[in-house]
């Protein structure tokens, strides 16, 4: 039997405007105790750790709070503040990250290694959600601030790639970041980080191919995406010398790794279908996997509503809507899905059949 159509069942059990303050809470808890973490040290860096990763397993296991709220100006304006505090707040979690991590004397090995993961999630979980929601904006500025984010973890061509190849070709084989059934995630990563740089720079060029006006080579988004990564290792390379440089792009590569699990995660193995022209139907709701959990949900800014996003990319974090009947949804949260994806065995017993499932459902855009 297909799902009924579309219609968000969902609840809150707040009201909206009590709503909206969780996002901040669970998306800038985490931050403030990584930046104790960085200035006092020692088990505040295991407490960072534990923050953003036993406390949201446990606290998604709590009486839910839908993160759903009433469309409206005040939502975008307290999506759009928060996002940019976010902005503010990544930057200086990286600088003073950095720093700390290659010249503390407050760490031991072992807390040195748990700071960071911690931040590395952070940068991945929260650093990521609040970019990706940047990028989609109206406002220009916002969407230099996503950018400027995605160019301080090396991966600036995500600017590019998500818009102009992510949301075209999502699940068909034309997007490098839409998982095919089968594909584990260690084979899925480097595919992903090479085939995105590639389809993003030739989607960038073809564009700029179309103008009336040719535009001068400096201002092509790939020159700003490589001299902004060379301008960040050349901070830290001033902030903590070599030591500085190789504690960035450890981080770097981390939060890019929770990137793309995330990527992985929410496409895996969903195909749209082709006419007999060779024309993939329209994206619709079955074409990504979501997540309810509420307290990750609210952390990531309503990341794994994922299916709502893809049919409405304007649409602000806290707008987002979710329905568990008509769109594919993960056993655990974002997340969680995240550690097992770790493990390709275990991670295809679980989705695949749950792939196999979602593929002769169709239902309404």
């Amino acid at each position: 039997m297909l799902p009924r159509p579309y219609l968000s069942t969902t609840r809150p059990t707040v009201t909206p405007e009590v709503s909206m303050y969780w996002f901040a809470i669970a998306s800038l808890t985490p931050a403030a105790i990584l930046l104790m973490a960085c200035v006092m040290g020692g088990m505040w860096a295991w407490g960072a750790l534990a923050c953003i990763t036993v406390f949201v397993t446990l606290a998604d296991r709590l009486p839910r709070i839908d993160p759903n709220m009433t469309e409206g100006g005040k939502a975008d304006k307290f999506a759009r503040q928060l996002a940019v505090i976010l902005g503010f707040v990544h930057f200086t979690l990286l600088l003073v990250g950095v720093r700390t991590i290659a010249t503390s004397d407050n760490l031991n090995v072992i807390q040195t290694l748990a700071l960071t993961v911690a931040l590395g999630v952070f940068f991945g979980q929260v650093s990521n959600s609040n970019a990706h929601e940047l990028i989609h904006a109206s406002d220009r500025w916002l969407r230099r601030l996503g950018i400027a984010i995605y160019i301080s973890i090396l991966f600036g061509h995500h600017a590019s790639a998500h818009p102009k190849v992510h949301h075209v070709h999502v699940a068909t084989p034309d997007d490098p970041n839409s998982a095919p059934l089968g594909r584990g995630f260690y084979a899925f990563w480097p595919r992903a980080w090479i085939g995105s740089f590639r389809a993003g720079l030739r989607a960038e060029t073809a564009a700029r191919a179309r103008m009336t006006v040719r535009p001068v080579a400096r201002s092509h988004p790939y020159v700003g995406y490589v001299a902004g990564a060379i301008i960040a290792l050349w901070l830290a390379w001033m902030l903590a010398g070599l030591a500085g440089v190789a504690v960035y792009i450890v981080l770097a590569g981390y939060a890019q790794m929770q990137l793309l699990l995330a990527d992985y995660i929410q496409h895996y193995g969903l195909r749209r279908t082709v006419d007999e022209n060779g024309t993939p139907e329209p994206a619709g709701l079955q074409h990504s996997w979501n997540a309810s959990h509420w307290y990750s949900s609210f952390m990531m800014l309503n990341a794994p509503r994922h299916s709502d996003h893809h049919m409405h990319p304007s649409r602000v974090f806290p707008e987002l809507r979710l329905d568990t009947d008509v769109m594919p949804m993960l056993p655990s949260s974002l997340p969680g899905m995240a550690a097992v994806a770790l493990i390709p065995p275990l991670w295809r017993a679980i989705m695949d059949p749950r792939v196999a499932r979602w593929q002769t459902v169709a239902t309404p855009n």
